[in-house]
Formats: structure tokens, sequence, C-alpha cells
């Protein structure tokens, strides 16, 4: 009786992978493990080219990963600098949505790059002159970019036309 139950759990286990385990196929309770299928995310730092970001005018060599060097659950974050601004691609499990939604993303409005539709935002707070940030929506989520213009730059370039910019370089690397 007990190999028959096993047997059609087993057989349940195929028609419902991750739900239910057939590890050890003796008589007693059988084993049971749930998990949610984990998204590989897209990685910036490994998947941009050092020949684009150079044409970005940032140097490959500044290449920081996560905030400040600590990783981020949920999230490939891979920063460089630039002589007058820096770089930052991120890639996320969020949904464009939850980007868009989020509260402090001010100033939302379309954008078309290339083929690909975006948003383009301001984070609440930050200087206009200073940052600006694009993201689009992939299958894992949502990937974006930031320009942060240097503070010691007194003449900064508006930076969501230098975001639109370097969009325009590395959408066609994102992963859709």
């Amino acid at each position: 009786m007990a190999r028959r139950v096993m047997l059609a759990l087993c057989a349940a286990a195929v028609l419902v992978p991750a739900v239910a385990g057939c590890e050890g196929a003796t008589e007693g309770t059988p084993a049971t493990s749930t998990s949610a299928a984990q998204v590989a995310l897209w990685n910036p730092c490994t998947e941009v080219p050092d020949g684009l970001l150079r044409q970005l005018s940032v140097d490959p060599a500044t290449e920081e990963s996560g905030v400040a060097g600590v990783p981020q659950s949920g999230w490939e974050i891979c920063k460089w600098s630039g002589q007058k601004y820096f770089l930052t691609v991120y890639s996320t499990e969020r949904t464009l949505r939850e980007v868009r939604d989020k509260p402090g993303n001010v100033e939302l409005s379309d954008v078309q790059i290339g083929t690909r539709g975006g948003t383009e935002y301001r984070v609440e707070g930050a200087s206009k002159d200073r940052n600006c940030d694009i993201v689009f929506s992939a299958q894992q989520g949502a990937v974006s970019l930031r320009i942060g213009n240097r503070l010691s730059d007194a003449n900064p370039q508006d930076p969501c036309v230098l975001a639109q910019q370097a969009a325009e370089v590395l959408v066609p690397i994102f992963p859709s």
C-alpha cells in the first residue's frame, strides 16, 4: 500500500515540478520540497563589453559591483566612472510597473530608444542637472541605467540627454 502511494506521489511530481520531490523511494512519508524558481538576472558587470563602456566615455577599470561594492538582493548592479559622469546599469526581478509606481520616482515620461519603449524618470530630491534614469521592461523584470553627473563638473550636460545617448548604445545588449 505504501509503495502504491509513493508511486502515485512520484507520478504527480512529474506533473507539478518543484512541488514534490521523490527522493529515496522507501516506505514511509515521502520527502517533499517547495521552492519558487529563481530568476537568473542579467549581470551588467559581465555582459556590458568594455568597448561599449569606452564608447560611453566611462572607464571599464572603474567597475564597481553592487552599491559601494555590496551586493543587493534581487538586483545586479554595476557602476563605471568617467571624467564627467557615472554610468550605473541595474538589472532586477522587479517589473517596469513596480519601478514606475515606486514612491520617489518622479517626472516620469515615456521614451523610445530604437525599437524599445522605456520610462525616463528622476529620483525625488536629486538635482535635475545631476541624475537621470531610464528603465526598460525585460522578461526577468526590468533593466535600467542611470547617468549621474559629477558634482565637480561646473557645466554639466543634461543627464537625461546623456542617459538617452547611453541607452541607444546599451539597449541592443539589454535582455528583452
